[in-house]
């Protein structure tokens, strides 16, 4: 794959047939992917064929192969040019998302508490691939509440507060959810498990915020040096992931009646505006939904385990997804067009003065969220004014290693004790889950964070440090 350098944080893949737009990688030299071990450039140029597809197939620096859509990847289509939405572009985990939560404490004051802070987040928050989840829903009518109204449900029912919806992208629900188009078969995967971190890269860990960057944006957002926060990492279980294998099947049928041919089945699309499409985003933000009521509830067990435990609360700082289509209205050729927003393993970045952002934060832009690999940092970033992409950035380190190659890179070696020995405790991971996970599986948080600001897609606000993890 040819790449042009056009800055040292921007790279193109020019336009060639069947591409309709060029290819943009947003990332320094040293995090591009590895052409003969990582076809994701490839799928770069491949998501560049779908019709409708307007400015660019766009490339985060966390980018890696994905389905279809590389992970990390940016692509935005026409609706009334015929433009088309993907479920591949959003990824098997719907609205996998990232939830920060700030207490009133100081990591120093946490001592001997730290421990028992942990046993008591181990002991709420289920986790693994089985089932077991905070809430029980007895009948089906409660699961239908969840997909229309996710974290709005939740917070009706006392699972948190009034405030955290007004913290929570689409301020805690999007509006057109259909469950009507879920499957029964989804509907089964994720009737038992509302409330549940699942498995791989998903966690609950507890950090201090290491260093600040910008003291104005950080006190908007509720955060100071030294201060213990929760972040929580969870999607849409197997609810999303049903969705998303229905309508990659639903799709691949009916391509030819709509005349779109894309060089990969993983491809499989339909108009927006066709019954499949409609369908597919009905499901999708039912899906979204759940994912955002799942952080809810979990992040509602944790409010109730660090007020026992350290007599302080917990402020909902914000909660973001990283995969998700949205019908959105940005700028293209001088005009203002209604455009189908894929991002996979991408974040929303909105910046400063936007009208979707709470009164609170509309001085300083959104809050967004960036995970690390276990035992780094995570990042809390800003979005800012005339950003490329449609207002996204990167949603973590990216991996450089599948999960087989991590286990082998960690055979006879304990990961447990490697992050113990960074004073990080650890609950409820098994060995090959923590060795699957391991920072040398990922690439350097750190430059990916500085090459996605030195792209112009966000700027830093604070960075976090674990001490606690709870994982699957």
């Amino acid at each position: 794959m040819e790449l042009v350098e056009e800055s040292p944080y921007r790279f193109r893949i020019d336009r060639h047939d069947p591409m309709r737009v060029p290819g943009v990688v947003f990332a320094s030299r040293s995090l591009l992917p590895d052409a003969g071990a990582d076809r994701s450039l490839e799928q770069v140029a491949n998501v560049a064929t779908l019709p409708g597809i307007v400015g660019a197939s766009y490339a985060m620096p966390d980018v890696h192969l994905g389905y279809g859509f590389p992970i990390g990847g940016v692509a935005a289509t026409d609706v009334e040019a015929g433009g088309v939405v993907s479920p591949g572009g959003v990824g098997f985990d719907i609205s996998c998302g990232v939830r920060l939560l700030a207490a009133d404490l100081d990591g120093a004051e946490l001592g001997t508490r730290l421990e028992p802070l942990m046993d008591g987040l181990g002991a709420v928050t289920p986790r693994g691939m089985g089932k077991g989840a905070v809430w029980h829903l007895s009948k089906q009518s409660e699961l239908d509440a969840v997909l229309r109204g996710g974290s709005r449900y939740a917070v009706e029912r006392g699972y948190g507060v009034e405030r955290d919806l007004a913290r929570c992208e689409d301020y805690g629900a999007v509006d057109d959810a259909n469950p009507a188009e879920v499957s029964e078969r989804a509907v089964e995967r994720g009737a038992r498990q509302v409330g549940s971190l699942g498995s791989g890269n998903h966690f609950l860990e507890v950090q201090t915020v290491e260093e600040v960057y910008d003291d104005r944006v950080a006190a908007a957002f509720g955060l100071r040096p030294g201060q213990v926060c929760v972040m929580i990492h969870c999607g849409s279980r197997g609810l999303g992931h049903q969705i998303c294998t229905d309508y990659v099947r639903r799709m691949e049928k009916v391509m030819a009646r709509y005349g779109i041919k894309v060089p990969d089945r993983q491809l499989a699309c339909a108009p927006v505006d066709s019954h499949e499409g409609r369908a597919y985003l009905g499901a999708m933000a039912a899906a979204a939904n759940y994912a955002r009521a799942n952080r809810q509830l979990l992040a509602d067990a944790a409010r109730k385990v660090f007020k026992r435990e350290t007599g302080r609360g917990l402020d909902l700082v914000y909660d973001i997804s990283h995969n998700l289509a949205k019908i959105e209205t940005h700028g293209v050729d001088g005009g203002q067009r209604s455009l189908c927003v894929h991002r996979k393993g991408a974040t929303r970045a909105l910046p400063p003065g936007h009208q979707d952002l709470p009164d609170d934060l509309r001085d300083v832009g959104q809050p967004v969220l960036i995970p690390g690999s276990m035992g780094t940092g995570s990042y809390v970033l800003t979005g800012v004014p005339g950003a490329p992409a449609f207002a996204s950035t990167c949603h973590g380190a990216g991996r450089v290693q599948s999960r087989k190659q991590a286990v082998r890179a960690e055979r006879g070696m304990d990961p447990r004790a490697q992050l113990e020995a960074q004073d990080i405790v650890v609950r409820g991971a098994s060995r090959r889950g923590l060795a699957e996970e391991m920072p040398a599986a990922y690439k350097d948080i750190s430059a990916v964070i500085e090459s996605a600001e030195g792209a112009g897609l966000c700027r830093k606000v604070a960075r976090l440090a674990p001490i606690g993890v709870v994982k699957g």
